[in-house]
């Protein structure tokens, strides 16, 4: 094995109040894809900074191989005192040559020249990439980076990091990110490090099966588990089951939503019964939205029902923010209308959601300094509803300022999911977010009896939460397609690469009749239609039990041979499993060229 480009041992950290972490061993190769996993507040960020020499550690060595490059993407970098993005870019003795960030700036879309101070997030972001990548890192540490990009600039980043002959970790809550660039897994938890050599695929399976051990290894000493957040960790494997549980329902509402929809994605509505008009909450017909001689929504229709889940994908400048001003009312159309329901009662949590006040305490920001919350009318103590979202119920007077910014983000969510409401706006959720809180908010979006509106990026969390997606390309049409972010993109890849026909040469008037077209499925494409997810999610099942197993790092030394056949039926599934998927996206899209007529 070849020696590591980078080491820290016996890795110890005293933050004042006690240590961080203590006694932690971490080795990186040159060639690693490392996802680092583990809650708000463990200190992932601080463990980035320590690998980066931004802060000196209180025990252990760093140890790091003659001229490795280290780079760090930080989630905010201090831009204050910069004129332009550029001359942020281009500061300090590491910065790269500017022509190199330029290159980079330009294929993702950002201009530099922009000013610092009015700079978007996403602009921010972009600017921030650009000066990492362009540093030639020889190992990137990436923090949140998907996190105010669009789907665009996050399938470019993919690419890169695809094609990147360096090392990297990435801490990051887009499982699909993480699912498509990873290896091997670390997970700090609760003061320990702990690697996997499996990428995050395999990372649920392998948790839970550390906290089965764990629970067992108390039961024997007849004791309790002596964690701080015991509640929390013993139901990750009860709350992950109750999710799947979920999602079959979602599955059934996309299928019900489906039926609703015409081939082209366009609401039907000949045919409204009473029980439908009476679900309704929002109907928009026919409607567009221009601002100078640009058309942002062009005769867009849609109604949406009580309890529809609705996700709005597309790039930055799409429309997408448009468009939920549209369907909320903050503006008015140019043609056509949008009819809302008047009982219509909204909480809108969106991505400038912030910054509160450091001295505040979390009672203050819940209750304004009540002991008790009003919960959607039902009073709860101020304890129990901190538990609900994860939090230690002794934080009640603990001040803001303590909270890292993703704890910050879900006392925010805590307290406007305790409002009254019957339609949710929600407007890039995810963002500094830890996996455990999107599982949690996965299901209380779940459980939401009213109605949701979702603009976001991350499409794991879309394919788990929505039951209708409307996606915009930029150009005013707007796809409405029931299912999820995956849904979505099937629809629009093969209209991508559908070429314009050449026109037909007229038939003479002796020439026999062409024969007619097909108007259904082969009985063995529609076979293939209706088996090949089942299939696949068997093999996604198999496959992460066997990365799960391959986990144990004593698994070589006892059985070198199962280890090798472990390997060997992971490579092979992944195989079996892509070409399943090539075979279903082929007969999916005959059966939509066959619907479409």
């Amino acid at each position: 094995m070849a020696a590591p480009i980078l080491s820290f041992e016996n890795l110890g950290l005293n933050q004042g109040t006690g240590w961080l972490f203590r006694g932690l061993d971490l080795h990186i190769g040159a060639r690693d894809r490392l996802a680092l996993i583990g809650r708000n507040g463990t200190g992932k960020t601080t463990l980035f900074r320590l690998l980066a020499d931004q802060i000196e550690a209180d025990e252990g060595r760093r140890t790091i191989q003659p001229g490795t490059r280290v780079v760090l993407l930080e989630q905010d970098p201090d831009m204050v005192g910069h004129a332009t993005l550029k001359d942020w870019a281009l500061d300090g003795e590491d910065a790269p040559a500017p022509h190199e960030i330029e290159a980079i700036a330009g294929q993702l879309g950002i201009d530099l020249d922009t000013p610092a101070d009015t700079a978007s997030g996403g602009e921010r972001r972009r600017a921030a990439i650009s000066r990492a990548l362009a540093q030639n890192p020889d190992l990137l540490l990436l923090d949140e980076p998907t996190n105010h990009l669009d789907l665009t600039a996050i399938d470019w980043l993919e690419d890169w990091l695809g094609r990147y002959t360096g090392a990297f970790i990435a801490i990051s809550h887009d499982r699909t990110f993480l699912k498509r660039l990873t290896r091997s897994t670390l997970w700090l938890d609760r003061g320990n490090l702990r690697r996997a050599e499996i990428g995050f695929g395999g990372y649920d399976a392998w948790v839970e099966k550390i906290y089965a051990e764990e629970a067992k290894a108390a039961e024997r000493m007849d004791a309790k588990l002596k964690i701080e957040t015991h509640w929390l960790h013993r139901g990750v494997t009860a709350r992950r089951k109750r999710n799947q549980g979920r999602l079959t329902k979602l599955y059934e509402l996309r299928a019900q939503r489906e039926k609703m929809l015409g081939p082209t994605g366009v609401a039907k509505l000949s045919v409204e019964s009473d029980e439908v008009k009476a679900k309704s909450v929002i109907d928009a017909r026919k409607v567009s939205k221009s601002y100078g001689d640009r058309t942002i929504i062009d005769d867009f229709t849609l109604k949406i029902q009580r309890g529809d889940r609705i996700g709005i994908v597309g790039a930055n400048g799409a429309g997408k923010t448009t468009l939920l001003k549209l369907l909320t009312g903050e503006i008015q159309p140019d043609t056509g209308r949008v009819k809302r329901a008047k009982t219509l009662d909204a909480v809108i949590i969106d991505q400038q959601r912030a910054l509160m006040e450091p001295e505040k305490r979390v009672r203050d920001v819940l209750t304004e300094g009540s002991d008790w919350i009003d919960v959607n009318g039902t009073p709860k103590r101020i304890e129990a509803y901190l538990k609900d979202f994860l939090f230690d119920p002794t934080l009640t007077d603990a001040r803001i300022g303590t909270f890292s910014g993703g704890e910050r983000s879900r006392l925010l969510l805590a307290r406007e999911f305790a409002k009254t409401s019957n339609l949710l706006v929600l407007d890039e959720p995810t963002n500094d977010l830890d996996m455990e809180t999107l599982d949690l908010l996965q299901e209380v979006i779940a459980d939401y009896e009213g109605t949701v509106l979702i603009v976001s990026h991350d499409r794991d969390f879309l394919d788990r939460t929505v039951t209708v997606t409307l996606g915009l390309d930029g150009s005013g049409t707007v796809d409405i397609v029931a299912g999820g972010y995956e849904d979505w993109e099937r629809r629009r890849k093969p209209r991508a690469e559908t070429r314009k026909p050449a026109a037909r040469p007229k038939a003479s008037p002796s020439a026999p009749p062409s024969p007619s077209k097909p108007t259904k499925l082969s009985y063995k494409d529609q076979r293939d239609l209706d088996r090949l997810p089942g299939e696949i999610d068997k093999i996604d099942t198999a496959t992460a039990k066997a990365e799960a197993e391959l986990a144990d790092p004593d698994l070589y030394r006892r059985d070198p041979d199962r280890f090798h056949a472990l390997t060997k039926e992971i490579e092979d599934a992944r195989a079996t499993r892509a070409a399943h998927e090539e075979r279903w996206l082929e007969v999916a899209e005959m059966a939509e060229a066959l619907e479409a007529g």
